[in-house]
């Protein structure tokens, strides 16, 4: 069964500093993070306290709230310190690094052979449960209630993010072993999608519904894709994969070893050579940015992840656990004078008016963060809804998030949505509202309320 998914309302954000498809070994971190704050709504209970041996694999620490969810460490070495903000609030395990990886072994399985509850299990006691995150609400998923549906998107529409078609290539067993896995924890499909054109290794998999994407951003997002193929309502769940994820879980399977090896796209109009790195997660960025050299070091803003949805790290950051992208662009830290008063060639815009971006769709711009603008009261000016694929209307479901009115929020289509969805809404608001924020802020009050 194939079927077709056609979007056409979006904005397709084609900047300068695509990477290269070319793969080279990043330099070794010699330390390695891994930040609770990348599992939003995971409070963490140590297990391995500083100064413990670990290996790869083994569980640095689990969620509070559910203690079989494990936290793995993704090499071997000792904890050398665990950073505490606020109230003693945990910010980061560090991990620094032997120089010859040990690996814990969880034991080579044969998936075919397994039922759902061995699966689940052995994802549970082997780290690899964070992987896998839940509509709604965009949280980790709650093991003990089974979804509907799980959907992975092989098709990737942000900007100059990591071709999931090139950094899959090859790796068609451990997909097909990981797919074949989760087909397992839910009565329902696992539905792929991929690019209309692209060659994507997902299209062979067995065990899966496939579906065929083309339009602008947002269209590989995964929800937009959810929307099109199997809309979630009150009182369902869907379970969400990344492609490269995939991998993780199929080489645990496969082998018995905890690999969390990560093919990151360096990219950005800062970005001397832009190409691809086989690293791991949380590993520093600076052993992949200032191997490819950048421009104008003092100005630049560093992104774990793409450069609408991701995370700014200093240089002395670390990769986030679910990224793929380091994006490395201009800081916005100039003003123009009467900017607001002028025809605008050197930037893009989903208006006509004093601007141009509409006339060279091809074009690939040089941009950098200033929001040329401050932050307002909202302005109703309609440009939402053209960039918005889902049938739910932006503004109404932001101002419900704005008040807390959990009742609107509900009958607008909470359910349906990530903040990563609202990134292109955020990108051309006039009022400059901080979208994903307030979308966040709406999901945590539900789970918490309604749950």
């Amino acid at each position: 069964m194939s079927k077709d998914i056609r979007i056409r309302k979006g904005l397709d954000i084609k900047l300068v500093g695509e990477a290269e498809k070319n793969t080279v070994g990043a330099t070794k971190s010699n330390v390695y993070a891994i930040k609770p704050d990348d599992f939003h709504g995971v409070i963490p209970k140590v297990i391995a306290k500083q100064g413990t041996e670990v290996k790869a694999g083994e569980p640095i620490f689990q969620s509070k709230s559910n203690e079989t969810v494990l936290f793995p460490s993704p090499v071997s070495g000792e904890i050398v310190e665990i950073v505490r903000g606020a109230k003693r609030k945990i910010l980061a395990f560090k991990i620094l690094a032997d120089k010859e990886q040990q690996y814990a072994d969880f034991g080579i399985k044969d998936v075919n052979a397994m039922n759902g509850d061995e699966v689940k299990t052995h994802l549970l006691s082997s780290g690899c449960w964070p992987f896998i995150k839940q509509r709604p609400y965009d949280v980790i998923a709650n093991p003990e209630v089974a979804p509907k549906a799980i959907f992975v998107s092989g098709y990737t529409t942000a900007p100059l993010a990591a071709d999931s078609d090139y950094v899959l290539s090859g790796k068609e067993n451990e997909l097909q072993a990981a797919v074949t896995a989760l087909s397992k924890l839910t009565s329902g499909e696992v539905h792929v999608s991929v690019g209309k054109n692209g060659d994507s290794p997902l299209k062979g998999l067995n065990n899966v519904t496939l579906h065929t994407v083309s339009g602008p951003h947002p269209a590989g997002n995964v929800s937009v894709q959810i929307s099109k193929v199997d809309p979630i309502n009150k009182g369902e769940v869907v379970w969400v994969v990344n492609p490269q994820d995939l991998l993780i879980i199929g080489e645990l399977l496969l082998t018995g070893k905890f690999n969390a090896e990560r093919t990151v796209a360096l990219v950005g109009s800062c970005v001397k050579k832009p190409r691809y790195y086989t690293t791991k997660i949380g590993a520093e960025v600076s052993t992949i940015v200032y191997d490819s050299g950048v421009t104008d070091e003092s100005n630049i803003r560093i992104i774990s992840g793409d450069v609408l949805t991701g995370e700014n790290v200093k240089p002395d950051g670390y990769l986030g656990y679910y990224h793929n992208t380091l994006s490395v662009i201009p800081e916005g830290n100039d003003y123009e004078l009467f900017g607001w008063n002028k025809p605008i060639f050197n930037k893009i815009s989903p208006s006509r008016a004093l601007t141009f971006s509409w006339l060279f769709p091809n074009k690939k711009y040089d941009l950098n963060t200033n929001t040329n603008g401050e932050h307002r009261a909202f302005v109703v000016t309609g440009n939402y809804e053209g960039v918005f694929p889902f049938d739910i209307y932006p503004l109404q479901l932001l101002k419900a998030c704005a008040v807390n009115d959990l009742d609107a929020m509900e009958q607008l289509g909470m359910y349906e949505i990530a903040p990563e969805d609202f990134a292109l809404t955020e990108f051309i608001c006039v009022s400059k509202q901080p979208h994903q924020q307030m979308i966040r802020e709406g999901l945590d009050l539900m789970l918490k309320e309604i749950g």
